[in-house]
């Protein structure tokens, strides 16, 4: 810290104690912990007497002697020296720090993942051929450059790159799920306005039910994707009355709630109206879970946006890389895309580790992505009767004493339950659907798993596999006889519909039916959780009158 403004001039030409004070300062630079004890030194001294034997020797004596008005007006100075070097080193520290929470946009990165730029690793992300950098940067066009990661992802491979709790199994781990949240924990001090992403196919799992960790006070425009996945004839606006119950149940307060569909448009131009609206000279920010559609979206803002909007126009050459990989997006990425200033910027995705993404082989991740609208597959007595994996197993009871498989990810056994129930499956079409007696279930799990149990498939992800760990009980309470009773959602899969069919209910008249009651005992993989919500209006909802009134 350069003393310079504390010139000899401005002060009373008393050497001995100036340097006294002028030492405080420059210890101060050097070390803070000794500018504080001498400076307390400098104020003891002023208020103690000076001992009778040794007075203080001054530069003056007689009518040259200080005054007491002229030491006062010396320690003053030194007091105001201390405070303005104090008030500077301040101000350093904060302006160090600020440059610690942003120095991962200073530093130049992949504009398809966000990953720092490097010429060393090759199968690491943000790798690029020296000659290819040395160029770029010669010409300022860091900036647009692109890694080798980021092509292999645009022709399809999976290439996961994040390891840690809520990491991915199979490939190398070059961050760790922890890395990239301490990435967001900047966000908490920025002046920003946060968009968050929640999939609807997968609405609780990637809710972040604790996103003001992350957001701090900022506002949120709470935006749900992929709504061009649900099951045809789907009202969205019964979906985003449920959406809106569910979230003030998880006691988010939002500014709005968007209905979206990255491919098709649908709902996109009204989050852009809004981030309009509410925007007031902040930098936006999209966040939520990983392979939430993040990047698919900002492509889907910045296409409705250039329209209008030259530098959104102009963004779109350069914009986050898609793939169906979790963990694409390793950094911030700075997009330029309002006229008037401000910046989008994607976000790297939160990894969450009770998500079956987290759990599966990186070959199998595909196998958990719908690529086209999901359709129920329905289970009900009369289908089974004519299932050959049944064996002799009597139906007079309907599915009690049955075991469900969903892929080799998930188990339901019925305890207890009405013949007159229906279940209905919704997830990736990829997963096959088994049902076998109960007693025979963890024969048969054991011997197909890898073969019609899928996934996991492949060698490594059948031996890396460590089976259905987590059982957990459920018991159902039939509460309108005109709607579903619930729903049974599996972080990362998809969801359970339980119901009753008024047909069976007719055919099954004779049968015992007061069991209001169902037991159901749900088996997945450890740490994947299981949550039992209000039933989502899907496609199911059609054949009830439950929302009639709203309607009209």
């Amino acid at each position: 810290m350069a003393v310079a403004p504390f010139s000899t001039s401005l002060f009373p030409p008393f050497p001995s104690i100036f340097k006294t004070s002028l030492f405080t300062i420059k210890s101060f630079k050097t070390r803070s912990t000794s500018s504080l004890i001498l400076s307390q030194f400098s104020l003891e001294t002023h208020h103690k007497k000076p001992p009778t034997a040794d007075p203080p020797e001054f530069d003056g004596t007689g009518a040259a002697a200080p005054t007491r008005g002229d030491r006062f007006l010396e320690h003053h100075h030194s007091v105001e020296a201390v405070n303005f070097v104090l008030k500077e080193n301040k101000k350093n520290r904060k302006k160090k720090k600020d440059k610690a929470l942003k120095v991962s946009l200073a530093v130049a990165s992949c504009y398809g993942c966000g990953a720092p730029l490097q010429t060393l690793e090759s199968d690491a992300p943000g790798y690029v051929e020296p000659e290819t950098y040395e160029l770029k940067k010669k010409h300022h066009q860091l900036r647009r450059v692109i890694c080798g990661r980021c092509r292999l992802l645009s022709h399809g491979h999976m290439i996961t790159a994040v390891g840690g709790n809520g990491g991915y199994s199979g490939g190398k781990k070059f961050i760790t799920a922890e890395e990239l949240r301490v990435k967001l924990s900047h966000l908490r001090y920025e002046k920003a306005l946060i968009v968050k992403l929640v999939d609807i196919v997968d609405f609780n799992g990637s809710f972040l039910a604790r996103v003001r960790d992350l957001a701090g006070a900022n506002p949120i425009i709470l935006v749900v994707t992929k709504v061009d996945l649900l099951p045809k004839g789907t009202d969205l606006n019964c979906i985003g009355d449920w959406v809106v119950e569910a979230t003030v149940k998880k006691k988010l307060s939002v500014l709005s709630v968007h209905l979206t569909s990255s491919k098709s448009l649908v709902g996109v131009a009204g989050v852009v109206a809004d981030i309009q609206k509410e925007k007031k000279g902040r930098d936006v920010y999209i966040l939520g879970s990983a392979n939430v559609g993040k990047s698919a979206f900002i492509n889907a803002l910045l296409k409705n946006m250039a329209e209008r909007d030259p530098v959104a126009a102009a963004a779109q050459k350069y914009r986050p890389i898609q793939s169906a990989v979790p963990g694409t997006t390793l950094g911030p990425i700075q997009i330029d895309a309002f006229l008037g200033g401000g910046k989008i910027f994607d976000t790297p995705g939160v990894h969450l580790h009770h998500r079956l993404a987290a759990v599966v082989h990186s070959e199998d991740l595909p196998a958990l992505a719908p690529q086209s609208r999901l359709r129920g597959q329905n289970f009900q007595v009369d289908q089974l009767a004519t299932d050959n994996e049944m064996g002799s197993k009597d139906l007079s009871s309907g599915l009690n004493g049955f075991s469900i498989f969903w892929g080799g990810l998930a188990r339901v056994d019925l305890l207890k339950i009405q013949p007159e129930t229906c279940l209905t499956f919704y997830g990736p079409k990829g997963l096959q659907i088994h049902v076998v007696p109960t007693e025979k279930a963890d024969e048969f799990y054991e011997k197909e798993l890898g073969i019609s149990l899928t996934p996991p498939s492949g060698k490594q992800a059948r031996e890396d596999w460590r089976g259905l760990e987590v059982l957990r009980q459920l018991k159902i309470n039939f509460e309108d006889e005109q709607r579903p009773a619930c729903d049974v959602a599996i972080s990362g899969l998809g969801w359970i519909t339980v119901e009753r069919k008024k047909s069976l209910q007719n055919n099954y008249s004779d049968l015992e039916s007061s069991v209001d009651e169902l037991e159901l005992t749900v088996h997945v993989p450890k740490p994947v959780e299981i949550f039992v919500r209000p039933p989502m209006p899907v496609e199911s909802f059609r054949r009830t009158n439950c929302y009639k009134e709203k309607r009209q």
